[in-house]
């Protein structure tokens, strides 16, 4: 069984020449590209001619449903403007339900230690970087497992990888650019294993194109007997959608999924020096490459998110606090993704994935989590990258990927006319931001990696460019213990 990435992306030219289309035109376009997806992913059969309108409509109704459970949408059964954008998504060529899914039989392989030979290489990359990617996207799956992958050169392996156009010999044809991405096979001798990409399209370890790191890493759960997730945060989701490598860290679905196969990672005892319990390593502020995942203020302290901890700075005079997350807030989740204030409720906001968790003063509610959806993000947002709240304004704005959406915090609404490009409103900042907050009313602080940038709200430029930890009294501690993370080199 074969696994393909589809892209069914629509995409309509109009020239004046011609009438403008129809909303009864518009309509009929769309109940047929419904038709055709759910035929293509939910066995919807093709009447013939031989089924009343009333029985076509009714099985068409039930496919709806049926699709709209699966991606967690309001089941409906009607052809709502949320199950056609969810229907124009890339994605991939088979759904399966679950919280994680096997192919039938839970085929595996047999040993643990597994080779992969790459055939040939895209001309969209450097040889060194997709061996780089094609490394990396197996680590994803042997830090997880017992599973290791040695790449072989000179014979046959269980994993062979190749880039191919169109036709390439194994009955399922790519079909040219923005298409098919891959397809993989479930364990097994022969093409079992393999893992086919479409050289028609644009590969890259970035954002622009199709990141090949990513791709590799889904096809590769494929090619050890992994189906498909619901989890809109899996890895093993359908839909193909671009995670900065250097951040990702396998979600726990698909650690499920694939410990369920092959057992967890035996990873042999190690002597340590003893810890006090709940207490952190204390990793060194002073870095120059220090990164945080979220940052943002709490009753006039700032904490900056990393992993499994934060840094309290209480302030500017005092060393910053190092603790566990789970020390102090046992409800929210490790490595979060983003993270604000909002002080006219005395609120905090903590954000990972699709869901978000609220702090009043020190306390996470007892409705958290809560759906980022409920925000008003569209379905196609799978997590935010950073938040921040402006007194100044008394707007939110999230920022994801290259966007921004400015939130309404008195009506709990989106303003109209968002997302926009973070370039339009805030430039000097650059296209990604990874943290965000305000300390000063007039000024807001972006993290981009090791950067940080002050910008004024008033003159709506940035005014200077400081270290990321410089909020932080330096201070030097024992190096931390950290996991191997992807793409660290």
């Amino acid at each position: 069984m074969e696994f393909l990435f589809l892209s069914l992306l629509l995409s309509a030219a109009y020239c004046s020449a011609f009438p403008a289309e129809s909303d009864e035109d518009s309509e009929e376009r769309d109940a047929k590209f419904a038709e055709e997806y759910l035929k293509k992913f939910y066995d919807l059969q093709s009447n013939g001619g031989r089924q009343s309108r009333k029985e076509s409509n009714r099985q068409f109704a039930e496919k709806i449903s049926e699709m709209q459970k699966f991606f967690g949408l309001e089941v409906t059964g009607q052809l709502d403007s949320n199950t056609l954008e969810v229907m124009q998504q890339p994605r991939c060529g088979f759904v399966d339900v679950g919280e994680f899914s096997t192919f039938p039989g839970k085929p595996t392989w047999k040993k643990r230690d597994l080779t992969y030979r790459i055939l040939n290489y895209t001309p969209d990359m450097p040889r060194a970087e997709v061996d780089l990617a094609i490394q990396r996207a197996f680590l994803v799956w042997s830090d997880v497992t017992p599973l290791t992958f040695t790449r072989v050169y000179d014979y046959v392996s269980d994993i062979e990888i190749s880039f191919a156009q169109q036709y390439h010999n194994d009955n399922s044809p790519f079909d040219g650019p923005s298409g098919t991405l891959a397809h993989a096979y479930a364990p097994s001798s022969g093409i079992g294993g393999d893992a086919h990409f479409d050289e028609d399209e644009t590969w890259t370890l970035g954002f622009y194109g199709i990141n090949l790191f990513i791709v590799a890493a889904h096809e590769f759960g494929h090619s050890l007997g992994l189906l498909h997730s619901r989890d809109p945060s899996a890895l093993m989701f359908p839909t193909y959608s671009f995670i900065e490598p250097s951040e990702f860290r396998l979600p726990s679905d698909d650690i499920n999924g694939i410990q369920s196969l092959y057992g967890a990672q035996e990873i042999p005892d190690q002597p340590t020096e003893p810890e006090q319990p709940n207490q952190p390593n204390n990793p060194s502020t002073c870095q120059p490459n220090v990164t945080f995942d979220a940052v943002t203020t709490l009753r006039g302290e700032i904490l900056f998110f990393k992993e499994k901890t934060f840094w309290r700075q209480i302030s500017q005079d005092s060393e910053a606090e190092h603790h566990l997350i789970s020390s102090f807030w046992p409800l929210i989740p490790n490595h979060i993704h983003a993270a604000y204030e909002y002080l006219e409720k005395d609120q905090v906001f903590i954000f990972k994935g699709d869901k978000y968790w609220v702090l009043s003063a020190y306390e996470v509610t007892k409705d958290s989590p809560k759906s980022i959806y409920q925000l008003g993000f569209a379905r196609t947002v799978k997590k935010i990258d950073a938040a921040v709240h402006d007194e100044t304004s008394g707007k939110t704005y999230f920022f994801v990927d290259d966007k921004y959406w400015s939130y309404d915090e008195q009506t709990q609404s989106m303003d109209t006319g968002f997302p926009k490009q973070i370039t339009d409103n805030f430039p000097g900042i650059g296209t990604k931001i990874h943290s965000a907050f305000q300390k000063d009313s007039g000024f807001l602080y972006f993290f981009d990696g090791q950067r940080q940038y002050e910008f004024s709200t008033a003159e709506r430029r940035v005014t200077r460019i400081l270290k990321t930890n410089s909020w932080l009294k330096c201070k030097r501690g024992n190096k931390m213990n950290t996991l191997r993370r992807i793409f660290q080199k």
